[in-house]
């Protein structure tokens, strides 16, 4: 939660001025002041910070629980450096967002940053060795030198204190600040995170008799830059799609993370003046961006299997969400209570829809090749994260609104909200449209069919190539009952069901109101599958 709420005032730090100009940036503001309130009452005591709470073993909505949750601190005894200096981050990073429009919070909120980040530092130790029930979800892995140079960092953006950047100098060595070259950075590994800051202020002249050590900062940065984009000297694994892939569990998180960094340290290049330097050869600050809206292109859809991994967003999104609330019907619909473990029984093992649409969420996503079970039980791949999120939200500000000509480099001030009402909008089409390929089209009296080839790879000495296909119900009738012919198709295909010797729309549909869409796709080595309407029925 710490960690989102960094990224999301980081988001907000680099890109209010898009956010304000698309109406959003109130939004993100109070979202970032639910987790940051938040922060505040779990920080009851300078050398005490609640850290927490166990809720794993029932399956529940949130009106319904009454069980026991235990919560668990962190103090000089049981120490937790990791936690404190990640939770000083967030308070850091969220002072800088209210600094104009809230300058009352924003100092409450450093004072609780500078405390945070003394205890971590006089009080070194892992918190999941004093937290242990965190071992078996939330284990610190990389440990807790990371996060003190992290809290450092932000802290010197929100205070412009020589101390921190002292810190930063002095400690980059010993703290693996200089040391590390990463390809992954998240809630747990900080280090692509700090190297990045800390690029940024070597760009802005601000590191003094640093310099060197700040130099060794920057170098490492780069090396991430160019694993992201396959250019360094040890590279990002990818699935056969495109998609930055780290893990099987949650792999999304890394993709969001990666590509948000990717975007701002673009942003700061271009604003230096400078290209990106890699094992490959120097590269320009536009290929980074460019690699940054690929990996958005695929999470909203543009992706093998035609598949949205932000629910809500498209037509083929995740149906069954690993998320209590989304899955149990709503207490406005049915207020009969839900017990800790009978959830489990009616709710989580249930194969419908969600009751209630997560809207926005980003889920854990697809495996190593591409592949992906839309299942409750499936937690690797269906679980929503908000640190998923929260580095979307400055990418998509940035890919939505533009550089704008500004320099990313000069010293940030976000402007206070202003409320209004956004300008409308073109309708949204349900995933970013590639480069149209013409292929066969079928037309069966109000049922339009086109296709096109949206992507091709080579794999074994084989080129293959993916379909995407249009089905428009273009009368002024709900389509129902619909069976379509395919033949010379040699490959897989989503989006449809399977019926016999013909395709019927998929399972979570039954008809398709007039005027409206259906995608499925396809892959092959072929030429497009021809396509033909065997019956229908309007009604």
């Amino acid at each position: 939660m710490a960690f989102t709420v960094t990224m999301m005032s980081w988001s907000i730090i680099e890109y209010g001025k898009q956010l304000g100009s698309s109406g959003e940036l109130g939004h993100a503001m109070k979202a970032v002041k639910w987790g940051s309130d938040y922060l505040i009452k779990a920080h009851p005591q300078p050398d005490v910070l609640y850290g927490e709470d166990t809720d794993h073993y029932c399956w529940q909505r949130p009106e319904d629980m009454t069980t026991d949750r235990r919560a668990y601190k962190i103090d000089p005894s049981n120490p937790g450096s990791d936690l404190a200096g990640e939770t000083a981050a967030a308070m850091a990073a969220a002072s800088i967002v209210f600094r104009r429009s809230n300058p009352s919070y924003a100092n409450e909120l450093l004072a609780h940053a500078r405390q945070l980040f003394n205890f971590a530092d006089k009080y070194r130790g892992k918190y999941d060795s004093s937290i242990t029930v965190a071992q078996k979800y939330y284990r610190s892995v990389s440990g807790y030198n990371d996060e003190l140079l992290w809290a450092a960092a932000w802290l010197y953006q929100a205070t412009n204190s020589q101390y921190y950047l002292d810190y930063l100098g002095n400690n980059g060595d010993s703290m693996g600040g200089t040391g590390w070259g990463m390809t992954e950075f998240g809630w747990d590994v900080k280090y692509a995170g700090v190297q990045t800051l800390v690029a940024k202020f070597l760009m802005q002249g601000k590191a003094r008799h640093h310099a060197p050590v700040f130099e060794k900062y920057r170098q490492k940065a780069e090396y991430f830059m160019c694993s992201c984009l396959g250019k360094g000297a040890r590279n990002v694994q990818k699935t056969p799609g495109g998609l930055i892939f780290r893990q099987r569990w949650n792999n999304m998180q890394f993709v969001t993370s990666a590509s948000f960094l990717a975007t701002v340290y673009s942003d700061y290049l271009v604003s230096a003046g400078r290209n990106l330097n890699c094992a490959a050869g120097k590269v320009a600050p536009s290929q980074l961006l460019a690699f940054a809206k690929s990996q958005v292109d695929y999470i909203l859809g543009d992706n093998p299997r035609a598949t949205s991994y932000m629910v809500g967003y498209g037509n083929n999104y995740p149906r069954q969400v690993h998320h209590r609330g989304s899955s149990i019907v709503s207490y406005k619909v049915d207020p009969t209570f839900v017990t800790c473990r009978g959830g489990y029984a009616t709710w989580f093992s249930r194969k419908g829809s969600d009751p209630n649409l997560l809207t926005g969420a980003i889920v854990g996503g697809p495996d190593a090749y591409d592949n992906f079970a839309d299942e409750r039980d499936n937690y690797e791949q269906t679980e929503p994260a908000t640190y998923n999120n929260a580095p979307l939200l400055g990418l998509l500000a940035r890919l939505s609104g533009g550089h704008g000509g500004y320099n990313q480099l000069l010293p940030v001030v976000v402007p206070a909200p202003v409320e209004k009402k956004p300008a409308p909008q073109p309708k949204i089409s349900p995933a970013p449209q590639p480069k149209i390929t013409p292929a066969p089209a079928s037309t069966s009296a109000p049922i339009a069919i086109v296709q096109k080839t949206t992507a091709s790879w080579i794999s074994k000495g084989k080129t293959y190539y993916r379909y995407s296909t249009i089905l428009t119900n273009k009368s002024v009738k709900e389509l129902k009952d619909i069976k379509l012919s395919i033949s010379k198709l040699y490959g897989p295909l989503w989006g449809l069901t399977k019926s016999g010797n013909s395709y019927a729309f998929p399972s979570w549909i039954t008809s398709l109101p007039a005027g409206k869409s259906l995608e499925f796709v396809y892959i092959h080595s072929a030429s497009a599958a021809d396509v033909s309407v065997s019956s229908y029925t309007l009604a």
